[in-house]
């Protein structure tokens, strides 16, 4: 592709992947906006058992689809998977409004969450791809930019629209059909192993000897076998813990910050308000992580990050009287965790290469969301306990360190015993 055709297509990828974050950030918040709907009316026989369910399940769809679906973007291409996923996403999105029970609404959620799992891995695999050398950590933690601002956006929506709780789902599944056909037709694709190459006049022994020189690039298929090969299962295995203890934090803060502060003496009000202002927090701090990813290195930053998100969270542990000061320490603490989390995605994606990028991006999403779903569970056993504040907070702290902890494990790059697969990406 030439610099010229690179830079008039340049705008596409960018604004279509941040959009595709944003029917992963809807999906975030939209159980959680129509759920006490649902348990008030008892609409389709919710009540708060099947409402835990949902919410568990739809995690568990997430998670399978970042594990099992997200590694195909190294074999069939990114934009592929990508139109595949987000059509997925949006057929069953919108088969949630003619669920008749709640058993069925369930397995709707399990099965929209499938394609939404492998969205996020295979949006962040596509900008690594396509963005200039050196500009990893600002592509992804700006693209992740789109996941908050969908959650802020279907809040906002959901104050609109509640109780028909089925426009949430109407609005999502239509979103997504809008989309399609833009990524189907503006999205260039990225990896060199799908493209085939042009017939060439040359010498037979000439011809031979680049054939196999070929081969490699092209026929070499991706697999979660690879990460346990060396240099790998390391490097691994430090990404999926911190991705793990990143998850926690975000779904753990994102459901259930307002009962933590609920607890500790402030309003409901006040409460909801502080989650708003958290949100807004991370996407300023995906902006300034990326910038600073860039230029110190992503590992410098993203342990600085881990820790700094340690610190600010067991400081919320100390109830503060000033209303200012109280929301400045919620989106400081907002800048750090959220944006925590992304810069492990943006690591991942340096240390890896182009051929194993999706994988390792779908194994550390799947490992995270794991995450994901003991965050909130575990919150929510500390507020049936009565002992939620402060302990939460200092359960929050303690798995920004284990994620500190981990990935001092991991070195910096990943250049060895590689070999040849290392230089199978695009430069």
């Amino acid at each position: 592709m030439s610099t010229t055709s690179l830079e008039n297509k340049s705008r596409w990828p960018v604004w279509l992947c941040w959009l595709a974050m944003v029917l992963d950030g809807f999906d975030l918040v939209v159980l959680g906006t129509v759920i006490p709907t649902l348990i008030k009316t008892q609409d389709l026989g919710f009540d708060a058992v099947g409402a835990t369910f949902a919410a568990t399940i739809s995690l568990v769809g997430v998670g399978l689809g970042a594990l099992f679906i997200a590694p195909l973007s190294d074999r069939f291409g990114r934009r592929n998977l990508l139109v595949a996923c987000v059509t997925w996403f949006s057929i069953f999105t919108i088969a949630v409004v003619f669920a008749p029970n709640v058993a069925v609404f369930s397995i709707f959620r399990l099965l929209a969450g499938l394609g939404l799992g492998a969205c996020l891995p295979a949006a962040l695999a596509y900008m690594n791809d396509y963005a200039p050398a050196g500009s990893a950590g600002k592509s992804t933690t700006r693209t992740m930019t789109g996941y908050h601002a969908g959650a802020v956006a279907t809040a906002v929506l959901a104050l609109m629209v509640i109780p028909d709780w089925r426009i949430m789902f109407v609005v999502g599944g239509v979103a997504g059909f809008v989309l399609v056909p833009f990524l189907w037709f503006k999205l260039p694709e990225t990896l060199p192993a799908v493209i085939t190459l042009p017939a060439v006049s040359r010498p037979a022994a000439k011809e031979t000897e680049t054939a196999r020189e070929a081969a490699p690039a092209v026929e070499e298929r991706a697999s979660f076998r690879d990460l346990g090969r060396k240099p790998y299962p390391l490097v691994a295995a430090g990404v999926a813990v911190a991705s793990f203890m990143g998850l926690l934090l975000v779904y753990g803060l994102n459901t259930w910050l307002p009962q933590l502060m609920a607890s500790a003496g402030y309003t409901l009000n006040a409460g909801l308000s502080l989650l708003m202002v958290l949100n807004v927090g991370a996407v300023v701090g995906l902006v300034v992580a990326g910038i600073l990813a860039d230029k110190h290195g992503t590992k410098r930053i993203v342990l600085l990050w881990f820790g700094l998100s340690a610190v600010f969270l067991a400081a919320l542990s100390v109830k503060i009287q000033n209303e200012l000061l109280l929301n400045a320490a919620v989106f400081v603490t907002g800048v750090f965790v959220f944006s925590s989390q992304v810069l492990v995605y943006a690591w991942v994606s340096q240390l890896f290469p182009a051929r194993l990028r999706g994988t390792a991006l779908g194994f550390a999403a799947g490992v995270g969301r794991l995450g994901a779903i003991l965050g909130p569970a575990v919150t929510g056993t500390l507020v049936a306990a009565g002992i939620a504040y402060p302990w939460g907070f200092y359960v929050f702290a303690g798995a920004a360190v284990l994620a500190v902890a981990a990935l001092v494990l991991v070195p910096q790059a990943v250049t060895a015993a590689a070999g040849k697969r290392t230089a199978v990406g695009p430069s």
